[in-house]
């Protein structure tokens, strides 16, 4: 058994990989970071998934960040979250810059304090096709780094776990599926409303995810797609 903080948001892909880390028996140590996200109600169900699990779960409230981030319609009000998909670099409003970097300067650390082996990030395969900072060569890099920064502090086996990142989201549903778990327990949706709003990039992707695994997808939605 090792000790893994275990970056999860609330949603489907990071909820599945802390069921996984659990499965595989792994001592988990659920981890939310609240960098001003208008979706932060996400963090609802991280907890939720903690004490399905039996783990704990933290929260880093760096929410003061967010106004920082202008232009992200995840941070910044005055951008609305658009209706549509993305591709390549740069082009979406969805995007936050250095999120998963600055994610993981923050599960480093606490894996410090923790005296944790590992830190796991839910990245897809998908996901390094329009977020830079979900690519193998930066995974890589940011490892080599904590190692550096974090040399005689640390776990001297320190390493980076993404566990999903091989898989895409209808195959992530297909492993959920395996460990069961609860899906009505998970949120996607960007605008972070009473119920997923089926329409912006996050609820497409999701809506396809259940789609292309040929499983009904529990989710309730505003809206129907388009």
């Amino acid at each position: 058994m090792s000790k893994v903080i275990a970056i999860v948001s609330g949603g489907m892909d990071s909820v599945t990989m802390a069921h996984q880390l659990k499965e595989q028996g792994d001592e988990v140590h659920l981890l939310s970071v609240d960098y001003g996200q208008r979706h932060r109600k996400e963090h609802d169900f991280a907890a939720a998934a903690a004490g399905r699990l039996g783990a704990p779960h933290q929260t880093a409230d760096l929410s003061a960040i967010g106004a920082m981030f202008r232009g992200s319609s995840l941070t910044d009000p005055t951008v609305d979250v658009p209706e549509q998909t993305w591709e390549g670099y740069g082009e979406s409003p969805n995007i936050v810059p250095n999120r998963n970097a600055l994610l993981l300067a923050v599960a480093f650390a606490i894996a410090v304090v923790e005296k944790a082996e590992s830190v796991a990030i839910g990245i897809m395969a998908g996901d390094a096709t329009s977020v830079p900072d979900s690519t193998p060569a930066f995974l890589d890099s940011f490892i080599a780094m904590e190692r550096l920064a974090t040399k005689g502090y640390a776990h001297p086996g320190l390493s980076l776990l993404a566990p999903l990142a091989g898989l895409q989201k209808s195959d992530v549903v297909l492993l959920g599926e395996r460990l069961r778990v609860p899906w009505t327990q998970t949120w996607t949706c960007l605008r972070g409303g009473t119920v997923h709003c089926g329409r912006c990039a996050a609820c497409w992707e999701r809506q396809e995810a259940f789609t292309e695994a040929g499983v009904d997808d529990p989710t309730t939605y505003e809206g129907n797609r388009g």
